[in-house]
C-alpha cells in the first residue's frame, strides 16, 4: 500500500468540502488503484487527509491525469498557504483497519517508537480489543521514518472513544502499558471530530 499525506491550514473550509466532494463524484471514477481516503478539519482549522493507493505508481499514474491537476489547484485556494505532503510504502494495518462509517478518529504523530515493541504490543493487544476497546474499530500506521509514525485510528464515536480511554486494562495488558506510554510522551494528538472518508 502505498499513503501520502496531505497537510495544510484551512482557509476555506466550505470551498476544500465542496472540492473534495467534487473530487469523490467526478475524478474517483477514472482514479486506477484507489484504495480510500480519511481526512478532516480539526477545530483550530487544520487539514489532514490520508490518500490511499494499491502503489505508489498507481498514486502517480493519478497526479499525473490532467483533470487531477486542475482539480488540486482549485482545491489549493482553500488552503492558508501551502499545503505538505508525506508519503510512505510502509504501512501497518491493525484490527479492521478501518471503517466507512467511523464516527471519530483521531490521528497520533509519533517521532520516536520502538517499532519492534510496538509491533509486539499490537499483538498482545489485539486479542483483548473487542471486550477491553470495543469503540476502536481499527486503523493504520504510517511509517514516515525508521522510528517515526502517523496512526489513523476509526472509532465508532468521540463518546464511546472518551468513554473507554479511562477504563483499567486488562492484567494481560497493563504490565506493557507503562512502555506504551512512555514512547507515546512526545506523540501529538489530532482529533477529527467530523471525519471526511471516501472509502476505507
Amino acid at each position: 500500500m502505498f499513503v501520502q499525506v496531505i497537510e495544510g491550514r484551512v482557509g476555506d473550509a466550505e470551498g476544500l468540502r465542496r472540492q473534495l466532494d467534487r473530487w469523490a463524484a467526478e475524478l474517483r471514477p477514472g482514479a486506477t488503484g484507489y484504495l480510500g481516503s480519511t481526512g478532516g478539519i480539526t477545530d483550530d482549522g487544520r487539514f489532514i487527509m490520508f490518500a490511499r493507493f494499491e502503489s505508489e505508481d498507481a498514486a502517480q499514474a493519478n497526479a499525473d491525469r490532467p483533470e487531477q491537476g486542475e482539480w488540486f489547484g482549485e482545491m489549493s485556494k482553500c488552503f492558508d498557504g501551502d499545503a505538505s505532503f508525506t508519503n510512505s510504502t510502509d504501512v501497518d494495518s491493525f484490527l479492521a483497519g478501518g471503517a466507512d462509517d467511523a464516527g471519530f478518529v483521531q490521528v497520533m504523530k509519533s517521532p520516536n517508537l520502538d517499532r519492534d515493541r510496538v509491533r509486539e504490543m499490537d499483538a498482545i493487544f489485539e486479542p483483548h480489543a473487542a471486550e477491553y476497546r470495543p469503540d476502536l474499530i481499527g486503523g493504520y500506521r504510517v511509517w514516515t521514518g525508521p522510528s517515526s509514525c502517523i496512526d489513523v485510528n476509526y472509532f465508532t464515536s468521540e463518546a464511546e472513544a472518551r468513554a473507554n480511554e479511562q477504563k483499567q486494562p486488562p492484567p494481560e495488558l497493563a504490565s506493557g502499558m507503562s512502555d506504551f506510554m512512555e514512547m507515546m510522551k512526545d506523540t501529538e494528538f489530532i482529533d477529527l471530530k467530523d471525519p471526511i472518508i471516501l472509502g476505507r
